[in-house]
């Protein structure tokens, strides 16, 4: 069998897979099996027991058709496809009950198989939650780990971003891959993809369906080695990846909140439940499984070791700032009594030693 036409089977069986016709391990059954797909001959369609919906499809070659166009689309694009068999799709994601068939990649492919941490949360977070999910992604990623997440509003996001400024990232779709969801991220899509990668297990015009959601998660748990929540309220997504982590035999970590806001009910019941408590980005590490944890602890230690030390007033403002909120100008000003316009000075420093982050309004924050 060519490799073009093997292509074409799983492009096939992976159609039936995300209309719902036929389950993701019986379409890696059938393409174990081989036998004829193109029309389908009868052993093949007694040993699939395919739905009548699925068999007039495949009779009618309706889908070969439409996977020799999407083909013909990847090659243009410059699109990779990965179906199960090939070398670079996720290892720990072919260990999952339900693994994709295919799985469509912009960016680098080899990633794929890259230690990584999944952050998902609220996509509503608070100014709490924004500065956690920002930090600890992006001492995951300067750990050598990649971040997973689902390109999202809210922590998704802010995860990508974090995780860039230190490392790499994969974003995981609800949609195909020509249909970037939410649109507002599609510059963030082809930054991410640039050094890491932009995955999804749908065809590439797929629009970003509901059910299409709980789907993602399930890849975005099963291709980490752990799964960290960062503000959810009982009712949020990243609840369900949490609970697809745990059932895949994944850690579940989760970082805890005030016990009145709603934005840490789902997170606060996790840590109940048993998911570790996360304060610092060394919580999280020791949970990772051998040998990762070690590499990852020494990449940790290694950075500290290199941080500049800071002297004067550098160091002076430094310290006043907060670790887990922003501060505005004028209150720094008022706390270490230093004017506006000098403290403007040692802030820029610092922002230029990549030590401090200005939010909107003149509030600034420590980058950790």
């Amino acid at each position: 069998m060519t490799d073009e036409k093997r292509q074409l089977r799983w492009l096939v069986l992976n159609y039936l897979v995300s209309e719902g016709l036929l389950s993701a391990r019986r379409a890696l059954a059938l393409q174990e099996a081989g036998g004829e797909l193109f029309p389908p001959d009868d052993e093949l369609l007694v040993l699939a027991r395919l739905r009548p919906a699925a068999r007039q499809k495949l009779q009618s070659r309706e889908l070969l058709a439409r996977a020799e166009a999407e083909l013909e689309k990847l090659a243009k694009k410059e699109y990779t496809l990965l179906p199960f068999e090939d070398a670079r799709y996720p290892r720990l994601l072919r260990e999952i009950v339900e693994p994709p068939p295919v799985l469509y990649c912009l960016g680098q492919p080899d990633i794929l198989n890259w230690a990584a941490v999944a952050v998902v949360g609220s996509r509503k977070p608070s100014a709490y939650g924004r500065i956690m999910a920002d930090r600890l992604s992006g001492a995951l990623a300067a750990c050598g780990l990649v971040v997973v997440s689902g390109l999202a509003r809210g922590v998704d996001t802010l995860a990508h971003r974090g995780a860039l400024r230190g490392g790499r990232t994969v974003a995981v779709l609800g949609s195909g891959l020509e249909n970037i969801y939410p649109r507002e991220n599609r510059m963030l899509a082809e930054k991410i993809a640039e050094t890491g990668a932009v995955i999804s297990e749908f065809p590439l015009d797929s629009e970003p369906l509901g059910f299409h959601f709980p789907l993602r998660n399930r890849v975005i748990s099963g291709m980490s080695l752990a799964c960290l929540v960062i503000e959810a309220s009982l009712k949020s997504g990243a609840l369900i990846t949490a609970r697809l982590a745990a059932d895949q035999g994944r850690e579940v970590l989760a970082v805890p909140g005030p016990v009145d806001s709603d934005l840490s009910r789902g997170t606060n019941w996790l840590i109940k439940q048993g998911a570790r408590l996360v304060e610092s980005v060394e919580d999280i590490l020791m949970e990772l499984p051998s040998p990762w944890k070690e590499a990852a602890l020494s990449r940790l230690t290694e950075k500290s070791r290199s941080a500049p030390e800071l002297q004067g007033r550098e160091k002076e403002v430094y310290q006043a700032l907060p670790e887990t909120s922003v501060i505005h100008i004028d209150d720094l000003s008022d706390k270490i009594q230093i004017s506006v316009a000098e403290l403007l000075t040692v802030l820029l420093a610092l922002e230029m030693k990549d030590l401090v982050v200005q939010e909107a309004g003149k509030f600034f924050r420590r980058r950790t």
